[in-house]
């Protein structure tokens, strides 16, 4: 028998069965080619004290983000190993996609490189943060 076909339907349900992500109304907007975009509005309880995006939120976007298009690559079967974020500028705007690019696989790991932007009322994108990181199958 053969492994389930791992597209956009099985990667949004699986980004569903997540509570966290439900917390915070991801949604995963593209899926499949070694790459994945996870997008989320900006809403104030998502944000810290100076009115900008929580970091940990930005963190949790490019983790999640990293592992879809690592599973796109890989299979539904994958675990983030680690990874590294760095903020370019404060996050404002509307809406936050993290869009996410297998850089390399193999059989069972691959590396990922994630751009987080914030998109503006008009459609304004702003890069916010970059992130890379290792994935592994499980």
């Amino acid at each position: 028998m053969s492994a389930p076909v791992f597209d956009l339907e099985l990667a949004r349900k699986t980004l569903e069965a997540q509570p966290f992500s439900r917390l915070v109304q991801a949604r995963l907007t593209a899926f499949g080619d070694d790459a994945a975009t996870l997008e989320l509005d900006i809403r104030p309880e998502l944000q810290q004290q100076n009115g900008f995006l929580h970091g940990g939120v930005l963190s949790y976007a490019a983790d999640n983000a990293l592992t879809f298009a690592a599973g796109a690559a890989l299979g539904p079967s994958v675990l983030t190993s680690g990874f590294s974020i760095q903020y370019v500028r404060p996050a404002r705007g509307v809406t936050l996609s993290a869009r996410a690019e297998v850089v390399s696989a193999g059989r069972r790991q691959a590396v990922v490189r994630a751009d987080l932007v914030t998109v503006d009322e008009d459609g304004t994108e702003k890069l916010c943060a970059v992130a890379q990181g290792t994935v592994l199958t499980v």
